[in-house]
């Protein structure tokens, strides 16, 4: 059963470690369809994070964290990876959760080969699409959930200190 709206249309903070232990499904061209449980998200949140895309506001490139929660936010970093991102919050509220591993498989450029994303996927809806959802999976204890420090945004100042990296601890 696909997660609804309402699942995502709340604040990105309550939203993001509540996405682990959840399946990322994926159904490929030839049938093929594969579920992995999410075991690590970072948040990002507003205009205001300085590590957030939405810093600069509203862009071409970021317009679909503008709408409200349950689409999907690619992006391509080094020419070469791209990179799952789900909306989060209402409309004009700009929060995502980039999706930085799945059982079996860490990093987020390596989650986005193995759905084999690429840019039509950007503002999917994860509530009525076909090839890419959500689906509930296991429940995941609250101290079993662990925060860090968001990965690779030290330009972001004191936003790069901020503890919203969530993951599974093995």
């Amino acid at each position: 059963m696909k997660l609804k709206r309402g699942f995502f249309i709340r604040d990105v903070l309550k939203v993001a470690p509540e996405l682990l232990g959840k399946h990322l499904v994926r159904k490929y061209e030839d049938g093929l369809v594969e579920r992995k449980l999410i075991t690590e998200v970072e948040a990002y949140r507003g205009e205001e994070d300085m590590a957030a895309h939405a810093r600069f506001g509203k862009t071409e490139r970021n317009i679909v964290m503008y709408e409200k929660g349950g689409y999907v936010y690619v992006y391509l970093i080094y020419g070469k990876y791209w990179m799952l991102n789900i909306v989060t919050g209402g409309s004009g509220h700009p929060q995502a959760v980039l999706i930085r591993g799945v059982e079996g498989i860490t990093g987020p450029g390596r989650v986005g080969k193995w759905l084999k994303l690429n840019k039509s996927f950007y503002g999917e809806d994860l509530t009525k699409n076909n090839k890419l959802w959500l689906e509930d999976g296991v429940q995941i204890r609250s101290r079993d959930i662990k925060r860090m420090e968001r990965v690779g945004v030290d330009y972001a100042g004191v936003w790069a200190k901020k503890k919203w990296r969530f993951f599974i601890e093995n």
